[in-house]
């Protein structure tokens, strides 16, 4: 790999420090829908720089990733405000792609690899609409302004859990066939990479249950807001669905 190219690549499919660049832009758009866009479009431009040399990533590469995969997780869990905590979950899930191309079978493709970053990166893109609602209804989305959402807006408080679900790879959606592939897949040639990589899934896991019950659980606080309509519960459901059908096609083409 040129020195050009994975500069590119240790920007997009983030290493720290180069990670930071990502989350000073991310948490400086205003608008949602330009955040969303660009959790859409940062990957892929990583997985183009790190495939074009048509090499996988040296073990040096590999261990650098998971170690600024597991940074990011680990500063997940004390964070309290939605948007700062799904850039930095993002950064620690892109982080992994890294691996994912390393310990690929030999016939991996770049499209398969960009698959992976768009399985990743939908339960962020959910997440970023969601604390743009929140940002619209209280002020911040951040779980001591607005708690207690199960009470106010249970349809809000039930489309929160899933996406936070989806986001640390719960079965079925693609960072669980995506997470589970690449342990495999690396568990044979570097065992330590792989454990780590366990570690990470197990901080995302904590991080999640400490945000969601930070929003969801207890009294209510805050101004009550109003509720998703039926109509976009609906819609917002059958993303949901298209995501976990997702999931079950990407563990197709890891098989």
């Amino acid at each position: 790999m040129t020195s050009t190219g994975f500069l590119v690549a240790a920007v997009f499919l983030p290493l720290f420090p180069f990670s930071m660049l990502f989350n000073r832009l991310f948490g400086r758009l205003g608008n949602a829908w330009l955040r969303m866009a660009l959790l859409l479009l940062w990957p892929q431009l990583g997985v183009l720089a790190l495939v074009m040399p048509g090499e996988k990533p040296h073990a040096w590469l590999v261990w650098w990733a998971v170690a600024t995969s597991g940074l990011y997780a680990l500063r997940t869990v004390a964070l309290r405000d939605l948007r700062l905590w799904t850039g930095y979950m993002a950064t620690s899930a892109w982080s992994l792609l890294w691996p994912a191309a390393a310990f690929a079978p030999l016939d991996g493709s770049a499209y398969t690899l960009a698959l992976q970053a768009a399985g990743l990166s939908a339960p962020f893109v959910l997440l970023t609409w969601i604390s743009g609602r929140l940002d619209a209804e209280h002020g911040a989305a951040y779980a001591g302004v607005c708690g207690g959402l199960a009470v106010t807006v249970p349809r809000l408080s039930g489309l929160l859990t899933l996406a936070i679900l989806a986001a640390v790879a719960t079965p079925l959606v693609p960072g669980f066939f995506i997470v589970l592939a690449t342990t495999l897949n690396a568990l044979p040639a570097v065992p330590g990479a792989a454990l780590l990589i366990l570690t990470v899934w197990f901080l995302w896991a904590w991080s999640g249950v400490r945000i969601l019950r930070g929003f969801i659980v207890g009294p209510a606080r805050g101004a009550p807001g109003r509720d998703l309509g039926h109509a976009s519960v609906a819609l917002l459901g059958l993303m949901l669905v298209v995501l976990m059908l997702a999931g079950i096609g990407i563990s197709g083409e890891l098989s």
